[in-house]
């Protein structure tokens, strides 16, 4: 149990703007093959998710402090995000599991205030395939 919270929570903060592996705590696991492969792709997706959600809440709500002088980005940068944003709209989310890239897209989608249920949907698909690669890969190479 211990071990699932662990993903859990490695997967979670993983999704934020803090940085974490849980990648490496996912195959960690699988090479102990103590757990159920489907099991830790699941448990980690929903942490991953539930991250990226956070990182959409704080995007919802980060506008109200632009003004701030310990705002994380200048508003040109904050308009290039969100002009990227218009451009290629929710499906862009499918690239959410990619590094650097997909932790401040999922800020940038709750500043666009992209709709919470297709934007759980996208982020899912994303990042629940992401493991699931990387656990068939694992266990090609065991």
């Amino acid at each position: 149990m211990i071990a699932y919270i662990g993903l859990f929570f490695s997967a979670l903060v993983a999704a934020t703007i803090l940085p974490m592996q849980s990648e490496t705590v996912l195959v960690g696991l699988l090479v102990g093959s103590t757990y159920p492969a489907s099991t830790l792709i699941i448990v980690a997706t929903v942490g991953n998710v539930l991250g990226s959600v956070i990182n959409w809440y704080l995007g919802r709500y980060l506008l109200r402090f632009e003004a701030r002088r310990w705002f994380p980005s200048s508003g040109q940068q904050l308009e290039r995000a969100q002009n990227w944003y218009k451009r290629y709209g929710r499906w862009s989310l499918l690239g959410s599991w990619l590094p650097v890239i997909g932790d401040p897209l999922t800020v940038v989608a709750g500043v666009m205030r992209e709709p919470l249920v297709p934007f759980v949907l996208l982020v899912t698909i994303a990042k629940g395939t992401r493991y699931l690669l990387l656990t068939a890969v694992t266990l090609a190479w065991l």
